[in-house]
């Protein structure tokens, strides 16, 4: 099963993405999980990038698209992945499926999580981490036993800079101006399937399964 996983920031991506991970075997590939492993690696697109990040500037999309290559290109992905955060533009994705075509590797799915703009605020304002052991909380969904408190370490719970509401709201501006428009770009290619990320969690996997049965 090749897939990829499209939604905005708080969407619930990552959640479908573990479950997903279990039920079919296949590895979860996100960028950042890729360049950090090329760069340590020492891979020739690793070190183009790391020459990127040293300068300061943004990884250009070919050396992205070297890295989601030379991923692909292993062992774990040879039964199915998971793409996870990539493509982010239509630039991204007519060069993964350029990449995807020549590995044989043809996708089999776009599975895109639907949310209300207000509920993904809401999730993502409502994020606490633990200053000290990192456990992270949810104040309306999976609230500490005392507020503002860890119940594992008892260290302080804090809210991120990028869960602040005026950041979100940004982000979102970007993702539906930059990623959105790759909804149109998988429906021309057969190959969206919408699903109702506001249902509960085991919901939306039930969602996500049964298209992916049909395939």
């Amino acid at each position: 099963m090749r897939l990829i996983l499209l939604g905005p920031p708080g969407a619930g991506k990552g959640t479908q993405a573990a479950q997903l991970v279990e039920r079919y075997g296949i590895p979860q590939i996100s960028t950042g999980d890729m360049l950090r492993a090329a760069v340590r690696a020492q891979t020739p697109m690793g070190l183009e990038a790391k020459a990127c990040m040293d300068a300061g500037a943004l990884v250009t999309d070919a050396v992205v698209v070297g890295i989601v290559r030379e991923r692909l290109q292993q062992q774990d992905c040879a039964q199915g992945f998971i793409l996870d955060g990539f493509p982010r533009t239509i630039p991204q994705a007519e060069a993964l499926k350029g990449t995807l075509t020549a590995l044989e590797m043809p996708l089999d799915a776009v599975v895109s999580l639907q949310v209300e703009t207000n509920a993904l605020v809401e999730r993502l304002t409502g994020r606490r981490t633990c200053r000290n052991c990192g456990r992270g909380y949810h104040i309306r969904f999976d609230a500490p036993a005392k507020e503002g408190v860890c119940d594992a370490c008892a260290g302080d719970l804090f809210q991120r800079d990028d869960d602040q509401a005026e950041t979100i709201r940004h982000r979102l501006e970007v993702y539906h101006q930059q990623t959105a428009p790759l909804e149109d770009f998988y429906q021309a290619e057969s190959l969206l399937k919408k699903v109702d990320g506001m249902a509960p969690i085991a919901v939306v996997q039930q969602q996500i399964t049964a298209l992916l049965q049909v395939i």
